[in-house]
């Protein structure tokens, strides 16, 4: 099993807690107090959100670093070798006050103490304005707040398909499944059928091999009632009634699907058979702009709406909440937080929104994207969450991920894969905490 570096991560962070030079720099004389006059120094770690990050967070910054006397120093970290940084620089002892992270690396993070609990330091009123705090909610505390979120994956269909079909949008799994059938057609009378139900790819293609389960298998297993976790996050929980549920009725769909599904990519699948008409339903992340962006991208994709999300038990589809948190090694925790509350205030987000287009963070920004999309940060906020933080969430998430492959492929029996499965994560997680409980 990956140790993914928890041990050196304890270490780092016992060590910092007793050794100066982690995280922020406050300058004083040896010996004497903090001079006032000279500027305080936060460091911050982030991916690239736009074409120039470090440019349009610096001068929308300037005014705060002058009222609170405080340099910002970013370090912007290319996507593909990221975790890869914050992995070399805890190992080596070095920390920003301030950092980007994604549901998948906040396990090992939070388990090393390495993230600062911020439950304690935020207020009712902040819960009040900032519309997604709740997203950084995990493992027993909160330790992020959101700052990109607002584009779940969403169920495109086709208008036009299913005006012929005398169909409306569907609500729930029932009118999903009878769809899907209805829309399965050979339409040129060739004896080969050339519209389907559901374009779906289950071939990660040229993204990450965890692609499938944001696309189609998280919104299944919630909508469900189901989780990746048991609450207390010691075992898995997908193989449960609800788990086996949503993949049985995932596989009920394959006969609607393209023949080449297992080789598909599901990006193509979106842009070679939905966007071309021949599909009733895709899937694909939503956009602030998606009606500029599908004119573009998918031009005889011309009458075409979205479900947020079907329900079954639940509601739910996966819709990230990248979060900026305080690391326990920052000597100016307070200042740090202050620095992230101005970030995702509406004074800064509806400045910066401007060259990269999001979803309004607070109550107080003003919705600008595409009017089509505003429901999905609207009345549907709570139909798409992000994923359930647990230990060891990759290595689970591509056992899984591979099972369903072999269920899809006809080799196993849902039941049959889902437990197998979950017998080896269970004992990932077993071995997990066995190194550190």
């Amino acid at each position: 099993m990956k140790k993914k570096l928890l041990s050196a991560l304890l270490c780092v962070s016992m060590i910092s807690a007793l050794a100066a030079g982690c995280g922020s720099k406050d300058s004083s004389a040896e010996g004497g107090e903090s001079d006032s006059a000279e500027a305080t120094t936060l460091t911050m770690w982030l991916p690239p959100l736009d074409d120039d990050t470090e440019t349009n967070f610096k001068n929308l910054l300037s005014g705060w670093e002058e009222e609170n006397n405080c340099t910002v120093e970013m370090e912007i970290i290319p996507w593909q070798n990221y975790e890869e940084r914050w992995s070399t620089g805890v190992a080596g002892g070095e920390t920003p006050d301030i950092g980007y992270m994604y549901v998948e690396m906040y396990p090992t993070y939070i388990s090393s103490g390495l993230v600062m609990d911020l439950t304690d330091m935020v207020t009712d009123e902040d819960y009040d304005e900032y519309l997604f705090l709740d997203r950084g909610e995990m493992m027993g505390g909160l330790y992020g707040v959101p700052i990109v979120t607002g584009v779940p994956f969403v169920l495109y269909y086709n208008q036009d398909i299913l005006d012929s079909l005398n169909e409306t949008a569907p609500e729930t799994w029932e009118d999903f499944a009878r769809i899907c059938e209805e829309a399965t057609q050979d339409t040129d009378g060739d004896g080969v059928i050339d519209q389907y139900g559901y374009a779906v790819g289950l071939n990660s293609g040229d993204m990450s091999n965890l692609y499938a389960l944001n696309s189609y298998i998280y919104s299944l297993l919630w909508q469900a009632g189901g989780d990746i976790y048991t609450d207390d996050l010691k075992e898995v929980a997908f193989n449960n009634e609800a788990g086996v549920e949503a993949i049985e009725f995932l596989k009920s769909l394959q006969p609607y699907m393209p023949e080449n599904v297992m080789s598909l990519s599901g990006t193509d699948a979106f842009a070679t058979v939905f966007a071309e008409g021949k599909a009733a339903f895709g899937v694909t992340r939503s956009s602030s702009a998606d009606e500029t962006i599908f004119a573009s991208d998918y031009p005889n994709l011309k009458n075409w709406d979205y479900v947020t999300s079907l329900k079954n038990v639940d509601y739910g589809t996966f819709g990230a909440a990248d979060c900026l948190s305080v690391m326990t090694t920052s000597e100016n925790p307070e200042l740090a937080l202050d620095l992230i509350r101005y970030i995702t205030s509406s004074e800064f987000m509806t400045e910066y929104h401007k060259v990269a287009p999001g979803a309004p963070l607070t109550v107080s920004e003003e919705y600008t994207g595409d009017p089509k999309m505003e429901r999905i940060v609207g009345e549907d906020r709570s139909k798409w969450r992000p994923l359930q933080a647990g230990p060891c969430g990759t290595e689970i998430l591509e056992n899984y991920a591979a099972h369903i492959q072999s269920i899809m492929e006809g080799n196993m029996s849902v039941k049959e894969a889902l437990d197998e499965s979950a017998e080896y994560c269970n004992e990932v997680l077993s071995e997990y905490y066995a190194e550190n409980e």
